[in-house]
């Protein structure tokens, strides 16, 4: 009895297992991604909860307030040229920060600000944005704008472009065109994306909302890498237009924004593309030779360069800089006279300069020639000598 027990007890044991194991195996199927295996139903969180919105948090009673059980800073270093701004306004800056509960310090001999809580600090998270403030003021942003950060649904990002592109003229000409002519660039991207943005030196300063925040960086850094902002823009138009049609809210607008290409080729495509066409014309040719009645076609120019002979021997040293000075005497002289001697190169160019630019002024107030009609005693003077020369 026992042994037929046991054997029956290990017979639903093991058929208990391939349940459990089928179980499983089913549970595993109906997971697709691995990152959600571990999520689990949420009957709070309804469509009808604003995950945005902010909640006050308001001045509490006096009575009731307990401080913090320790101090909170941030310190952070300013150019040394904001300081006589930062000296004018810190009166002000001092009292809004005193009514948020924050008390602040400027230090010009060591070039720092400094932000920290107090006793009357009742928001955890404003020190944070006192922070953001004093890094606000450092990059070049107005006392009464870099303020507005204290407010609860505005944000800040300070956008580092220095190091994305190595070449300082094409980093100019990348920074510039986030401004545009007469700053038109800069304007749309602030009306579309509801933010403030100050481009300088080698940051980008912008105030917003976190989702105006991250069209603006996304838009920045994409300039950065040779991509206009032009073509962002214009995708933010229509997706602002496409908000406001109730019907298509909810769904994909990839069908709407425009696809743009880029129209930089590599070497290889380049030269495939060309190839492409010299062989085109060159059937279309063939087809002309072997139709006598076809309108023969002007021959493919070639751009290729002269084939240049090749010489084992590397090009002559070209004169340095020393060997110049040394062949015209400059070399050899005192350092005051050859100062006086670039001085007066400098002038003469200078003057040449000034000369050329006072001459293309000066065209404009040049009279043009004035077609002035003879006088009948000129006519018939003129009559006399034709009739001399006559006879």
């Amino acid at each position: 009895m026992n042994a037929v027990a046991s054997s029956s007890g290990t017979q639903n044991g093991s058929s208990g297992k391939k349940s459990k194991t089928n179980v499983e195996m089913e549970e595993a199927d109906q997971v697709v991604n691995k990152n959600k295996r571990h999520r689990k139903d949420k009957p709070w969180d309804t469509d009808d909860i604003d995950h945005w919105h902010i909640e006050p948090m308001p001045q509490p009673d006096p009575l009731s307030h307990k401080p913090f059980l320790e101090e909170s800073s941030f310190a952070l270093l300013f150019p040394k040229y904001r300081e006589p701004y930062l000296r004018s306004v810190w009166s002000s800056i001092t009292t809004a920060l005193q009514s948020h509960g924050l008390a602040c310090e400027l230090d010009l001999v060591q070039g720092k600000m400094t932000v920290k809580t107090t006793r009357k600090t009742w928001d955890p998270y404003i020190v944070f944005k006192g922070r953001d403030l004093l890094k606000l003021l450092a990059r070049g942003v107005n006392a009464p704008q870099a303020l507005k950060v204290l407010q609860d649904d505005i944000a800040c990002d300070v956008i580092k472009i220095g190091g994305l592109v190595r070449n300082k003229e094409r980093f100019v000409k990348r920074r510039q065109r986030l401004v545009g002519p007469n700053g038109s660039t800069l304007k749309a991207i602030e009306l579309l994306t509801e933010c403030y943005v100050l481009v300088q030196g080698n940051t980008v300063s912008a105030m917003g909302t976190f989702k105006g925040l991250k069209e603006v960086r996304r838009i920045v850094i994409d300039c950065m890498n040779n991509i206009h902002p032009i073509y962002r823009i214009k995708e933010l138009m229509i997706k602002r237009e496409l908000a406001k049609d109730p019907k298509l809210v909810n769904e994909n607008w990839d069908r709407f924004l425009p696809k743009f290409q880029r129209r930089h080729l590599k070497t290889s495509e380049k030269t495939a593309k060309k190839n492409a066409v010299l062989e085109k014309k060159a059937q279309a040719q063939q087809a002309a030779a072997e139709n006598p009645n076809a309108i023969p076609l002007p021959p493919v120019p070639t751009t290729a360069a002269k084939k240049k002979t090749y010489t084992p021997f590397p090009p002559p040293q070209q004169p340095s800089k020393l060997d110049l000075q040394m062949a015209s005497g400059e070399y050899f002289l005192k350092p005051k006279e050859r100062e006086v001697i670039e001085k007066r190169k400098r002038e003469e160019r200078q003057a040449a300069k000034a000369e050329e630019r006072r001459a293309t002024r000066e065209e404009a107030f040049i009279p043009p020639p004035e077609h002035v009609e003879a006088s009948v005693a000129e006519k018939k003077m003129k009559k006399k000598k034709r009739k001399l020369e006559e006879e």
